[in-house]
């Protein structure tokens, strides 16, 4: 899963033809400029690619998406709230560098535990971003905000954060 990055989900179908909204995290309009598939998780780690026909920019955070072999809503509907992914070379060239969907494969430096591992999924909600790590063999949700983000090395590819004493402790318990 590793050359997979999950940019969104498909949020409704638009149109009668099978057109999809695509909702995604790219942090700019995207009109996925030579894209030629995009992966659709079946099942859980399981990702089916589907040859994109069309893709214009809605706004920021939706991209109309015609997708080869989808010719009516219903079988369009049947994608709904899938997720989507990129390889990792048309993720690298469509992400806006200021998008937390960036940090995606960077490596967390924390100032008590050291190196933790490379961010494997960013999760955006409405007042915060976390970023999926595993970290001595248990998967962690880390708060990526102004009180725990020190700094992001883009060269080296390394986000340094603080995090909050006891939530590390907390995960290596379980």
């Amino acid at each position: 899963m590793s050359n997979y990055f999950h940019i969104g989900k498909l949020a409704a179908v638009h149109g009668t033809d099978g057109e999809l909204l695509l909702r995604h995290s790219l942090g700019k309009r995207s009109a996925l400029k030579d894209v030629k598939a995009v992966f659709i998780e079946e099942r859980k780690d399981s990702f089916l690619p589907y040859f994109v026909e069309a893709a214009r920019a809605k706004d920021a955070e939706h991209t109309y998406l015609k997708l080869e072999g989808l010719i009516s809503r219903e079988k369009a509907r049947g994608l709904l709230q899938k997720g989507v992914y990129l390889l990792e070379d048309d993720f690298k060239a469509l992400a806006s560098s200021s998008a937390p969907l960036s940090l995606l494969g960077y490596v967390v430096m924390e100032t008590g535990e050291g190196e933790m591992g490379p961010i494997g999924e960013i999760i955006e909600m409405p007042h915060q971003v976390l970023a999926k790590v595993e970290y001595k063999g248990k998967e962690m949700l880390l708060p990526v905000n102004e009180q725990t983000l020190l700094k992001v090395d883009k060269k080296q590819q390394r986000v340094y954060l603080e995090l909050p004493e006891g939530l590390v402790d907390i995960y290596l318990a379980q």
